[in-house]
């Protein structure tokens, strides 16, 4: 019973990769869809435009990156309260 579980797994782990390679090369096309139309937007724009973009792009990027990091930081906090302190446990035990 124990050694069918073997094969299964690997045979899932199989399958995870192929549809993560699945959908990394077939999304490529979606994601270059609109890029030759922002670079001739950007390129045939003025001097505030261009600064307007790297504005916008910085707005779009920031929060997410913040709160990432904040998240982050929570779950690393948490991850230690759930240990237990040295003198308790198994070891207290005499085993």
């Amino acid at each position: 019973m124990g050694t069918s579980t073997k094969p299964r797994r690997a045979f899932q782990f199989i399958r995870l990769g192929l549809l993560v390679l699945f959908v990394l090369a077939f999304s490529l096309p979606a994601f270059s869809q609109g890029c030759s139309l922002c670079y001739t937007q950007a390129a045939s724009s003025g001097a505030r435009m261009i600064q307007a973009l790297k504005s916008g792009i910085l707005v779009l990027i920031a929060p997410p990156t913040f709160m990432s990091l904040v998240i982050i930081g929570i779950c690393y906090r948490k991850s230690n309260q759930f240990r237990a302190p040295e003198g308790e446990g198994e070891s207290s035990n005499g085993w």
